[in-house]
């Protein structure tokens, strides 16, 4: 066998996860679905309108649109940012998701100019920013950072960052895929940190465990330019209900135990601080996500893993190690959820 099937065959025996919400069948994920939900119509009305309503009462925003895809979404709401300020440069962190795993689709699709600031192995701050001569259209900032830890910074950090774009007449954007594990993190509601951008990102699949899907949450007539051009990216589909739904179940039942989920992967750090050989990012860890680097190689954790006599271990998600710590390799625990008697699910990395 491969490393990577004697790895799926190990976590298959798992009766614990440390990874979103364990290994998952259709079954499972068809049980988020209410059988009573109202359909849609190309996106409009039924559950996408409900799950759309609530979600901008949440984030306390006017209004919010649906769409199947994240990368859809934020591309063209930096997009309609750009257009309205006729600046197509965007200031994000290094280590931003748009520019990192999205194929570069805001500069191939949208002629979207990326300019990254600061080090992308520690958080964004204000000399960053400043730093910036040129003009821009909008500023991205991600909340936690998942590509260093889950880290993020303190609110007023936030806020000046957020106050320096303003000044500068550029539109501040919420990549808040994780918002809801964040918002646990500084113990505030999520709608007191929507509250400081003029756009709010946030994904249903990842710390919530739904199905495919996100919202774009902001003033009404950014969401009706966001309708159009949701459109014209292909993304109004016949039918969306199945996505909100589950969506809408996962955002009522798991949004209220993140901060159950943070103390948990807090305990999760403490208990693995003196673990010789490993090293928690974070520590402690601000938000439900950690990187855990382990002094080892993929050859050697696997042969470990192999000859480990337990049948019954608990799963963690992986990833490839990050260029400044070579000696390691860097293990997440997305969101360290319990998960008794479910097998677990190995992190993606996306």
């Amino acid at each position: 066998m491969t490393d990577d099937a004697v790895l799926e065959a190990l976590q298959a025996r798992c009766e614990r996860s440390l990874a979103w919400h364990g290994r998952r069948n259709a079954a499972d994920l068809l049980d988020s679905i209410d059988r009573a939900s109202a359909v849609d119509r190309y996106g409009e009305g039924g559950v996408v309108a409900e799950l759309e309503s609530e979600c901008a009462a949440v984030l306390g925003k006017p209004a919010a649109l649906f769409f199947p895809s994240g990368t859809m979404a934020q591309q063209i709401t930096l997009r309609v940012h750009a257009d309205r300020r006729n600046n197509r440069a965007i200031v994000f962190h290094p280590a931003c998701h748009l520019d990192r795993h999205e194929g570069g689709a805001y500069h191939r699709l949208q002629s979207l100019i990326g300019r990254p600031a600061g080090d992308q192995h520690r958080l964004l701050d204000l000399d960053d920013l400043r730093a910036v001569a040129e003009p821009i259209g909008a500023l991205v900032l991600e909340l936690p950072q998942r590509d260093i830890g889950g880290q993020q910074p303190d609110l007023p950090s936030l806020r000046a960052q957020v106050a320096w774009a303003r000044d500068r007449g550029a539109a501040v954007h919420l990549d808040g895929a994780r918002l809801w594990e964040s918002a646990a993190g500084y113990g505030v509601p999520a709608a007191q940190v929507a509250a400081l951008f003029d756009t709010v990102y946030v994904s249903f699949y990842k710390g919530l465990g739904a199905l495919a899907g996100c919202c774009v949450a902001g003033d009404e007539q950014v969401i009706a330019e966001l309708r159009e051009w949701r459109q014209r990216m292909g993304g109004t589909v016949f039918a969306l209900w199945p996505y909100a739904a589950s969506a809408l179940t996962a955002l009522r039942e798991r949004m209220p135990r993140m901060a159950d989920y943070l103390r948990h992967a807090r305990a999760i750090a403490a208990a693995l601080k003196d673990a010789e050989g490993v090293v928690v990012v974070p520590d402690p860890p601000h938000t439900s996500m950690m990187h855990l680097l382990l002094r080892t190689t993929p050859e050697a954790f696997t042969a470990a893993a192999r000859d480990s006599p337990s049948s019954r271990a608990s799963g963690a998600g992986h990833g490839p190690a990050p260029p400044p710590i070579r000696p390691y390799n860097r293990w997440n625990s997305r969101s360290a959820r319990r998960l008794a008697g479910s097998p677990p699910r190995r992190s993606a990395t996306s």
